[in-house]
């Protein structure tokens, strides 16, 4: 699925990623746990194309096709999908509108046939039920006024629309109450498919306690300085980041 090797990446005249390898096969959730600075969200800014992030060295490969050598929008027709750790707000626009386009936009790119008003209809109201989502709330401007807790409920409701092959989640427990953190990854566990993978970016224990991922990899100071199975996680919890941080 995912294969990254010796990204490097740079902010402006600062380096950030120096010297990336990491690879996600088809199937498997992965998390990115590490200290502040270390690189985690231009690691994800980096796969979907955000502009101000230049790669200069290594490569990223998405189903063997260069994900780097993509426009933003192709990446996403591609499957790509970005939870951002701060949702944006869009004023005048009603998440309905949005995810719709959004939707049709991506068949469009895949030359599949667009969704109906009503089938489309019939789907948001499906997957906003199972989050536990009010419907009316689908019709205000997106993100515009929502708690931190319904912001993330609305990007997991984007990804059960949008049903995207690579998952990338940038803290998504970021600002969550136990019972959103709870419902929020329901959400996500319901999305967990033999052809689909997942990169969970996360400082805490907590979040992986709901999406149990199959490897965990340190990164401090722009690399993967090592790699293991959920145990790793708990290890992060119990002992911090020090050590890794000085090994890098």
């Amino acid at each position: 699925m995912l294969k990254i090797q010796d990204l490097h990446a740079t902010v402006g005249e600062t380096e950030i990623l120096k010297g990336l390898s990491l690879e996600v096969p088809t199937g498997e959730v992965h998390a990115i746990m590490g200290p502040n600075g270390a690189g985690k969200s231009t690691l994800s800014y980096v796969l979907t194309g955000r502009s101000g992030y230049e790669v200069t060295n290594g490569q990223a490969t998405l189903d063997g096709e260069n994900l780097l050598a993509l426009e933003p929008n192709e990446r996403g027709a591609r499957g790509v999908f970005l939870s951002f750790q701060y949702p944006l707000e869009i004023p005048g626009v009603p998440a309905l509108t949005f995810i719709r386009t959004a939707l049709n936009a991506q068949r469009k790119a895949r030359g599949e046939a667009e969704v109906s008003a009503p089938q489309f209809l019939k789907l948001i109201k499906e997957k906003a039920a199972s989050l536990k989502m009010d419907f009316e709330m689908l019709k205000r401007p997106l993100n515009v006024g929502f708690s931190g807790g319904e912001k993330k409920r609305m990007e997991i409701l984007q990804m059960a629309v949008l049903e995207p092959r690579l998952l990338i989640l940038d803290e998504t427990d970021s600002g969550l109450d136990i019972d959103a953190l709870r419902i929020v990854s329901e959400g996500v566990n319901a999305l967990r498919s033999p052809d689909r993978s997942m990169l969970v970016i996360t400082h805490y224990q907590r979040l992986l306690d709901y999406i149990k991922p199959d490897r965990v990899h340190v990164l401090s100071a722009g690399r993967i300085v090592a790699s293991g199975g959920p145990e790793l996680a708990l290890e992060l919890e119990r002992e911090g980041y020090d050590r890794y941080a000085r090994a890098a």
